[in-house]
């Protein structure tokens, strides 16, 4: 296995596959010489292929397809199809939300029959590495939420949970941005089944930052603990370790294999830790700086205006 890592570049004829090798960056399609290579879905949808074939060529790259320090890297999937994310998913940002809202303790989600809960953001919502993300006008409580993403390597559908990390291809660092004051009509009943506004709460424009890039799930000894941060503004807010997850990593991908099949590229956010902002009802503002790091991985940066 060498070491490396997938992203995705800006050329001057657009997005293009990349990988990281040290410091430099290669373009994908020169380097292993394969033209479908040209962006990541083209390498992930012939994983694991890609993979022995980017394996090989890592350990001794060609000068030739080394592009200028300096490259822009969007967000490592721009073009992916679907987004699936975890809700209340830390056992410590579970705790953290029960003592806020004043809850008594809730039993164990698998004692009284519960599987693991995703809802879907748009593609639409992705940026990269650096960008600029404007704040939604008709939100004045936008939260952050570090999240460890989980990218498909394989179509699946239907695996048991033992067999199901086989059809992930790597990992990458996810902030699942949040409208807090957006995601609920209060015109209507808590009761109504048209109560919960979910574009509003989490699929507005830039409302998933994504990257730098994506880590081989052969690079990742134990995708179950890693540690897992978010500062905003240098401020530590988020500490925590992807241990704390309630339905793991493999329990998840085997959750909504038996509801759709998973495509190569899908990418699936395994939910956040405890140290969110409505906890402390604090939120982010126009100038603030986010980072967010796992280990293993990289961080994550990207500034609101």
């Amino acid at each position: 296995m060498s070491d490396y890592r997938i992203l995705t570049y800006l050329s001057q004829q657009g997005p293009r596959a990349g990988v990281l090798i040290a410091e430099s960056i290669y373009d994908a399609a020169a380097l292993t010489s394969e033209a479908a290579y040209k962006d990541v879905l083209g390498i992930l949808r012939d994983w694991p292929k890609a993979e022995a074939a980017l394996n090989k060529v890592a350990t001794d790259p060609s000068p030739a397809a080394r592009l200028p320090a300096g490259t822009s890297i969007l967000a490592p999937i721009p073009d992916a199809r679907a987004i699936f994310c975890a809700g209340a998913n830390y056992s410590d940002h579970i705790e953290e939300m029960r003592i806020v809202s004043g809850r008594d303790p809730e039993p164990d989600p698998r004692s009284v029959g519960l599987k693991p809960w995703h809802f879907i953001k748009s593609y639409h919502t992705l940026c990269g590495p650096d960008d600029e993300i404007k704040l939604p006008e008709f939100s004045e409580q936008l939260d952050w939420e570090a999240e460890l993403a989980v990218i498909i390597g394989k179509s699946v559908r239907n695996v048991s949970a033992d067999k199901a990390l086989e059809y992930v291809a790597g990992y990458t660092v996810a902030n699942d941005l949040s409208a807090r004051d957006a995601g609920k009509r209060p015109q209507l009943s808590p009761s109504s089944p048209f109560f919960y506004d979910w574009v509003s709460h989490k699929s507005f424009e830039g409302a998933c930052p994504l990257g730098p890039w994506i880590v081989p799930a052969s690079a990742i000894s134990d995708p179950q603990a890693l540690d897992i941060k978010l500062w905003v503004n240098d401020e530590l807010k988020q500490d925590s370790n992807t241990s704390q997850m309630i339905y793991g990593i493999a329990e998840q991908i085997s959750h909504l294999s038996t509801r759709l099949t998973l495509q190569p590229g899908d990418i699936i956010l395994t939910g956040t830790p405890a140290g969110v902002g409505s906890a402390r009802r604090e939120f982010l503002k126009r100038g603030d700086t986010i980072r967010v790091f796992i280990e293993g991985i990289g961080t994550l940066k990207n500034r609101l205006t």
